[in-house]
């Protein structure tokens, strides 16, 4: 193998690889499950968007709208406009996956509504994790093109704008989960679903959430990297 393969190569990029792969495989999972029950119709017939509504009404909550986006699996909910909007696979489908993804949107609704801490504290962060993910490495780039004194301190800040990045995706754990806890119970007690139905969301909610727990644990993996590489120099 040539020497410049060797020259830019080095053993922490498998972090990067392993980070990568389990995002591959978590996606990969969520798109098979929600293609499995997409092809299975709710007993009730009620659509996504139908559900969606049903749901945040019994919730109390009518100020928030329901509005069709294009896409596959782009369904979000967007706390400044309180606006729930579902995708081409969810809005008009009458599919136990469908409902359950509306159903877990709902969710992030009523946590809205109910100031649940670990939302409020993920809204929060999202303007300074975005920036920190931004700036992380160029900082640490022109650190080490850089004096060694001042080089150190901004790899040092590069890693710390990194690490709000990764605190962003630690926090965006507890809220996915809890918006598909939320989601399965109003389904089970609004009737919206049930018996084996319920088993079915529940599968495609909890491969959704992977795709969550591996977007943290490629970020986990990648500030470690960042830490091995330039750590020491970062101290100095």
């Amino acid at each position: 193998m040539p020497y410049g393969f060797y020259r830019f190569w080095d053993p922490t990029y498998l972090l990067v690889i392993i980070g990568a792969v389990i995002c591959l495989i978590a996606s990969a999972r969520v798109k098979t499950t929600f293609r499995k029950y997409s092809r299975v119709s709710s007993r009730s017939g009620m659509t996504g968007a139908q559900a969606a509504e049903r749901i945040l009404h019994t919730a109390g909550i009518y100020d928030v709208s329901i509005q069709h986006i294009a896409g596959n699996l782009t369904d979000h909910y967007d706390p400044r406009s309180k606006v729930l909007r579902l995708s081409d696979s969810v809005y008009g489908s009458a599919s136990v996956a469908a409902v359950g993804v509306a159903a877990h949107e709902c969710g992030h609704a009523i946590q809205h509504q109910k100031d649940y801490a670990p939302l409020t504290i993920r809204n929060a962060i999202v303007p300074v994790a975005n920036i920190g993910s931004t700036l992380a490495w160029p900082l640490i780039v022109i650190g080490l093109l850089i004096s060694r004194h001042s080089g150190s301190f901004l790899i040092t800040l590069g890693i710390l704008c990194f690490s709000l990045a990764v605190l962003f995706q630690l926090v965006t754990l507890p809220v996915e989960f809890n918006a598909s806890g939320r989601a399965v119970q109003i389904l089970q007690e609004t009737g919206i679903l049930s018996g084996d139905e319920i088993g079915g969301t529940k599968r495609v909610l909890s491969a959704a959430a992977l795709t969550y727990v591996a977007s943290a644990a490629a970020a986990i993996l990648q500030l470690l990297r960042l830490v091995l590489l330039f750590g020491d120099r970062g101290r100095d």
